[in-house]
């Protein structure tokens, strides 16, 4: 990566970037086509960062891109004044919209949103950005579990830009959904754990973004700043007025939190644990620059069992809620296809899927469901990532996961 600065004022407002921000370091602020709503955003988006940088290569590709459209208008015979006030639209810079619809979240714009949050904590608006990024995750997990599902753990087990955003956001949505559809909680105490898990790694959110890229074992120094965020990320949110004790007490164990059942356990307790049951299967499901991710089935099983070997209550309320095989993970069928899983079933190991590779190893370009509770369809085995080399495009993938919902037993 060769980033060279560029300046604030060079940042178009309300277009779509035509290549990625990142900060002096790489980790990326924002995607190319994000549209940045105003000069306050693009401020915030910053931080505490030096500037604004791109990726040569990056920048190349978009000054082919500019390039070319020059030459379809002149191709076209505009008149020139056209050709001058050339501007690249979102469709040029490979940005494809065609199946957001008005009532479809935008997740690479919430996976920006979530990053710039949880990095700028050195604003008064600090409590108000955190409580609408929870709502709209919030909103849009309750409207569509499967979708939302199905858009982290894609983002999840496919790149480590915007790790700690990413993995904060897919483990607030697991444990909503487990103590929504599983243990019945109350709506309050949903709500704090939600928010719990989305904070639970403030104290070291560059870090993470950093380890995610780096081949290296963690220094010492680094393996310090673990070990530490969990009292950090409270005194942090404690700095930025947020006082719930609950909440305060479930970031600062949920990494020393031990076996046992959840109904022994204080609301704080046994939010620490479902947060750090469901922490764990997330991280086994990111990549990172120096290992693979698991298949989803193997890190639920590595949830589902706590320390001692046996059945974790926690982990299996993840199970029950998510599934075995969860919307986002690769499975193969007894029919030698493979595909994507895209709903969940009736029970936890019977989901619905859309085939991505037929029988004879060939990419479909139609995406046939199959109901995996009929015997010729039924999974056989998860599919690791790097073992499927079929690329579909996410918007056009949750269209598949909206409908009523399934009849599901708990």
């Amino acid at each position: 990566m060769n980033l060279v600065q560029v300046t604030n004022e060079s940042i178009m407002i309300g277009q779509p970037l035509p290549f990625a921000l990142r900060d002096e370091t790489g980790i990326l602020l924002a995607r190319k086509g994000y549209v940045i709503g105003s000069r306050a955003d693009l401020e915030a988006m910053r931080g505490r960062g030096l500037g604004f940088f791109v990726d040569v290569s990056e920048s190349e590709r978009h000054q082919k891109a500019f390039v070319g459209k020059l030459f379809e208008l002149v191709r076209e015979d505009r008149p020139l004044g056209k050709i001058a006030q050339a501007k690249l639209t979102t469709r040029d810079l490979g940005v494809n919209r065609d199946y957001l619809g008005v009532d479809t979240p935008n997740w690479l714009d919430l996976q920006v949103q979530g990053n710039r949050v949880l990095r700028d904590l050195n604003t008064v608006n600090f409590p108000d950005d955190l409580e609408s990024l929870h709502t709209r995750l919030d909103r849009w997990s309750r409207r569509n579990p499967d979708g939302a599902l199905f858009a982290l753990f894609h983002l999840a087990a496919t790149e480590f830009d915007l790790y700690s955003a990413t993995h904060a956001m897919l483990v607030s949505v697991v444990c909503g959904l487990a103590a929504r559809e599983v243990l019945e909680w109350p709506e309050r105490d949903q709500g704090t754990l939600c928010k719990a898990a989305l904070t639970m790694n403030v104290g070291m959110t560059s870090l993470q973004d950093t380890l995610a890229g780096q081949r290296e074992l963690p220094t010492s120094d680094q393996r310090q700043r673990i070990h530490q965020h969990p009292q950090r990320s409270a005194e942090l949110l404690k700095k930025m007025g947020l006082h719930d004790p609950d909440w305060l007490e479930a970031i600062r164990d949920h990494h020393s939190t031990g076996p046992g059942a959840l109904s022994s356990r204080t609301l704080a307790q046994r939010m620490a644990r479902l947060i750090q049951r469901a922490d764990m299967f997330a991280a086994r499901l990111a990549p990172r620059a120096s290992r693979r991710p698991d298949p989803a089935a193997a890190a639920m099983q590595a949830c589902y069992f706590d320390e001692n070997r046996q059945i974790d209550e926690a982990g299996a309320a993840l199970i029950k809620a998510v599934g075995v095989y969860s919307p986002g993970s690769l499975v193969r069928l007894a029919n030698n296809e493979t595909g994507v899983v895209v709903r969940r079933g009736a029970n936890t190991t019977t989901p619905r899927v859309a085939v991505l590779v037929n029988r004879d190893g060939f990419a479909t370009g139609e995406h046939v469901a199959r109901d995996t509770a009929l015997r010729e369809f039924r999974i056989v085995a998860g599919v690791a990532r790097h073992e499927c080399k079929v690329q579909f495009n996410l918007e056009r993938m949750l269209a598949l996961t909206s409908g009523p919902a399934s009849n599901r037993p708990w």
